[in-house]
């Protein structure tokens, strides 16, 4: 999770007050849960690697869009798309690099909100949820061969979860020559919505509704992930559980 700013403070000038402001500031926030797969470290070297990549070319950025309309919401969901691709051509270079990080791979569910505009970009089987007046959305759809063959009519969605092909994914950011194809798509928040992005690890051993009941219990947004994760560890927690939470104040 992190916040990024655009500011300005009034040090020193002559102009009689209220002419300019003391102060000024944009601020936008972002989360991101990446989960690695691949052979020995692979898994992990392409997880950290894409997060650092994806920060690091987001700081290399000149022109940060902090102030939304329609056409800058075009050119965020642009940037997303492309920033993505230049983090697989990095995980790409490191595996022709050294041969026993080929094949490696992660997912990548990333959220970006500037006021109440929400941007979403996700790859693979990590997830967004929206917790919205008491009922929880999913905000993205499995990259898996699950879900294509129930999208297909295949096999009924209720099958879904527990079908062997459940974590054979279709669209991840790796190494393979394949181009990343990222789900896009933008909301608007409202006063009180939650965002919850988890890894697999979480939505493999505790259900929407078990989710839905524990980010509406009282206390802080890291209480809540932590009970998340506790819930998932408690059924079994077969594999890493990551969980990050945003909630929005959002004024009328």
């Amino acid at each position: 999770m992190a916040r990024f700013d655009r500011q300005m403070s009034a040090l020193l000038t002559n102009l009689p007050a209220g002419y300019i402001p003391e102060h000024y500031a944009d601020a936008g926030y972002g989360l991101l849960v990446a989960d690695g797969m691949g052979g020995q470290a692979g898994g992990e070297v392409a997880s950290r690697t894409a997060i650092s990549a994806l920060v690091d070319l987001a700081l290399r950025t000149p022109d940060w869009i902090m102030r939304i309309d329609e056409d800058s919401a075009r050119e965020v969901l642009a940037r997303m798309d492309q920033r993505i691709h230049q983090v697989e051509q990095t995980l790409a270079d490191m595996a022709r690099n050294d041969a026993t990080l080929s094949g490696m791979g992660t997912t990548m569910t990333l959220a970006l909100s500037m006021g109440a505009d929400l941007f979403i970009a996700h790859l693979g089987d990590s997830r967004a949820y929206l917790l919205r007046q008491g009922r929880l959305h999913r905000l993205t759809r499995d990259h898996t061969i699950a879900q294509e063959l129930a999208d297909a009519g295949a096999i009924s969605p209720e099958s879904v979860d527990s079908h062997p092909m459940r974590h054979v994914l279709t669209h991840v950011i790796g190494t393979k020559g394949e181009k990343a194809q990222a789900e896009l798509g933008m909301l608007r928040l409202i006063d009180r919505d939650e965002v919850l992005l988890c890894s697999d690890g979480l939505t493999d051993m505790v259900t929407d509704e078990a989710i839905a009941g524990a980010l509406q219990n009282p206390g802080s947004a890291a209480r809540a992930c932590n009970a998340l994760i506790d819930m998932a560890l408690d059924a079994g927690g077969r594999d890493n559980v990551t969980a990050v939470l945003a909630r929005y104040r959002i004024p009328q």
